[in-house]
């Protein structure tokens, strides 16, 4: 018993990792390129480099929108289909 919840919680935790990697992958990238060009230009402005990260990581969510919901579909199914 006590397995199975543990097998659920790792399996859990690995869709959650699958699924924000992306998305966080290209806040990264976006934020990095900003914080280079605010050094390169000089510009330390702090809230600059919020918007083009939001931006960024909202059309990722939207253009990942469809893989997204077929994993988070596979884990529902893994979850009701466990014995």
């Amino acid at each position: 018993m006590t397995g199975d919840a543990i097998d659920a919680v790792r399996i859990a935790l690995y869709y959650t990792l699958l699924l924000a990697t992306p998305v966080l992958g290209v806040g990264l990238i976006v934020g990095l390129v900003v914080s280079l060009v605010q050094a390169v230009t000089q510009v330390q402005e702090q809230t600059l480099s919020f918007v083009p990260k939001i931006i960024a990581m909202l059309l990722a969510s939207i253009l990942l929108l469809a893989w997204m919901v077929a994993q988070i579909s596979d884990f529902a199914v893994e979850m009701f289909t466990a014995p």
